[in-house]
């Protein structure tokens, strides 16, 4: 991060000669919205007043005038590298205009991350947690899209796609399914990845590594380090920002639609967690499985129960349970295990430290409002701990074998997770009480994301689709 403290960013703007500063909210869908004044009205003021906004327009359920302020986080200013004027840009918190000190807006998706966290502190289970997304995206050279009266169609185009054979002239194509960590000079984005990556650094990102994922049509994968949630859901919002700009820069399009080809691998946004304790961490133990404790094992056991409604938040699009089907890496069996792809939880055996060990929540995926995702996360697995819920006693694993190999009489005997987002919705719209415990998530944002997706998911019913013609046209 570039600045912490209203100084420091007064002192950055002459340095650089930043002539605007950008101040950049989320919407209830997870999507930046924007404005920007010129460098010379930034003030201390501006720090304290904020800038106003109509609420109601984001998508909130504002059971209080819609007009409110967004005071700025001095601690997420970045320059931001995609505007050719300089720009000083950073995130913040939406408060409500009724005290001389103003108060946080509950519907706020950062104001309800942050509301998690105090949870957890006053719980007494940890004072931290750690979480670490895996992006996975496509890039594309060409999309289109058109639905109207007299077409429905969506094409899309990577020239080093398997399906080029026959019009790349350098021969240089991946086999289908055959992208994984494939090297140059089939790997053509690779300078375009780095460059992402470079910008995340200098927005106090820190990354692991990037590399080409499964799929042959311009799939890949970014992976940050481990940090704090509330830091992680703001660099959430910054790595999605980034790498669909530096994807325009290099004339192609990015994508976090979890299944935007069919029959090539879904796109997913693992989400690794732990949660520490006066700098201790509270998921290790050499003596449990996998060496977690046994509140690693309750917090599971939150995930678990709640898996269902969870979806509703982790994977809030008609798209997004396209990816969650058999054959692919992608979960579709509520269970946890080691090493196992095939569960929704994983617990990886790479990480041996104490103070690493760890598992994945498998199903999320990029089209989630993060701010929302890590919340419900947070408060799924804390009313595990609190109501003891053991994974391993409500037959939940571990599963450490490959699921997708029982035998059919096996498989039905798995809890499966949901199959739409229908089905999402409706188990949100049953089993919430647990995201509702101090007022983290508000019932009436929970109950207006329902009737939004509801109505979402009935526009997207009356469209017919391509292959319907297929199988229907000539009956």
């Amino acid at each position: 991060m570039m600045a912490k403290s209203v100084q420091d960013m007064m002192a950055l703007i002459r340095e650089k000669g930043i002539q605007m500063v950008d101040f950049k909210m989320v919407d209830v869908n997870g999507q930046y919205r924007h404005v920007t004044i010129p460098a010379e009205n930034f003030s201390e003021e501006t720090m304290k007043s904020g800038i106003g906004f109509d609420a109601s327009n984001y998508g909130y359920a504002v059971v209080e005038k819609s007009d409110m302020v967004f005071i700025p986080d001095p601690d997420t200013a970045v320059i931001d590298p995609f505007c050719s004027i300089p720009t000083l840009s950073m995130t913040g918190n939406a408060m409500i205009i009724d005290s001389p000190e103003n108060r946080p807006l509950p519907q706020y998706p950062r104001n309800i991350i942050k509301a998690a966290v105090e949870h957890m502190k006053n719980s007494g289970v940890a004072d931290t947690m750690y979480i670490l997304p895996e992006f996975e995206f496509y890039l594309f050279d060409d999309v289109t899209w058109e639905v109207s009266g007299r077409e429905i169609s969506s094409t899309v185009d990577a020239v080093q796609s398997y399906w080029n054979s026959g019009i790349e002239g350098h021969g240089v194509v991946v086999p289908k399914q055959k992208n994984y960590h494939i090297a140059k000079p089939f790997d053509i984005s690779y300078e375009c990845r780095s460059e992402m990556c470079m910008h995340m650094k200098d927005a106090g990102i820190e990354i692991n590594y990037h590399h080409p994922e499964v799929a042959a049509s311009g799939q890949f994968e970014i992976e940050p380090q481990l940090g704090e949630v509330v830091h992680m859901a703001d660099a959430t919002m910054m790595i999605k920002y980034i790498i669909h700009n530096t994807a325009l820069k290099y004339g192609k399009s990015a994508t976090f639609m979890p299944k935007p080809i069919y029959g090539e691998a879904g796109s997913g946004m693992h989400v690794h967690m732990l949660l520490m304790k006066d700098g201790q961490p509270v998921f290790s133990d050499d003596n449990g499985y996998a060496h977690l404790s046994e509140t690693a094992h309750y917090f599971m056991g939150g995930l678990l129960k709640h898996i269902a409604s969870l979806c509703a938040l982790t994977n809030p699009s008609t798209n997004s349970f396209k990816r969650l089907v058999p054959g692919f890496e992608a979960p579709v069996t509520v269970g946890y295990a080691t090493s196992n792809r095939s569960a929704v939880i994983r617990i990886p055996a790479y990480a041996k430290s104490p103070d690493k060990r760890r598992f994945e929540l498998r199903n999320p995926d990029a089209t989630c409002n993060p701010y929302f995702c890590y919340a419900a996360i947070l408060m799924a697995g804390l009313d595990g701990v609190k109501n003891k819920i053991d994974p391993h006693a409500e037959g939940w694993g571990p599963y450490d074998f490959n699921l997708f190999h029982l035998p059919e009489e096996e498989k039905k005997k798995l809890k499966g997770l949901p199959t739409s987002l229908p089905e999402a919705l409706d188990a949100l719209e049953a089993d919430h009480d647990y995201l509702t415990v101090d007022g983290v998530f508000p019932e009436e944002l929970l109950h207006n994301f329902i009737k939004g997706k509801r109505a979402e998911c009935a526009e997207m019913a009356k469209i017919p689709h391509p292959a319907e013609f297929e199988r229907y046209y000539n009956l």
